[in-house]
């Protein structure tokens, strides 16, 4: 199936998300038997099920007049991309600044593929990581995937 690209759909996306104080974190095309173009989309505060059908209904009509997969069925769906998203935009790095990630890499370094660490900088092509052993610097090519770690101290008691 022919789709148009990931950045033309996102360009015709982005001037609602703003005008909702949207952040559209992703945009991805899946192929096959059932087609779906899902929307991953963040706000303050965090994303609930009305926001998701909200900026669904206040993009339809866009996506119809682009038309992403000429004329093929597809189904549209809109997400809060999970606590465990993989960081990918500089804004989803300055959002973690400070705080504690998971880093896998694709190979060992130091006899080790999982770190567990504060970010402390970033610049396009690399990641500061901070821990009690001290500071790493890390190319974004060597890592496989890093996300914002999840810590579940405090819930239950």
């Amino acid at each position: 199936m022919k789709v148009k690209s990931i950045d033309e759909i996102q360009a015709a996306l982005q001037p609602i998300a703003d005008e909702l104080c949207i952040e559209i974190v992703d945009v991805e095309f899946k192929q096959g038997r059932e087609p779906a173009l899902t929307v991953y989309i963040d706000v303050e505060g965090g994303v609930d099920l009305n926001t998701c059908e909200k900026f669904h209904h206040a993009i339809d009509e866009t996506l119809d007049e682009l038309d992403p997969t000429f004329g093929a069925p597809y189904t549209l769906n809109v997400s809060s991309p999970g606590v465990d998203r993989p960081l990918k935009t500089k804004r989803d790095f300055e959002k973690c600044m400070g705080k504690k990630v998971e880093v896998k890499l694709f190979a060992p370094m130091m006899g080790k593929k999982f770190f567990e660490a504060e970010l402390v900088g970033y610049d396009g092509n690399c990641v500061m990581l901070k821990d009690k052993s001290g500071e790493l610097k890390l190319e974004l090519s060597k890592i496989a995937k890093i996300n914002q770690a999840i810590s579940f101290e405090g819930l239950g008691d």
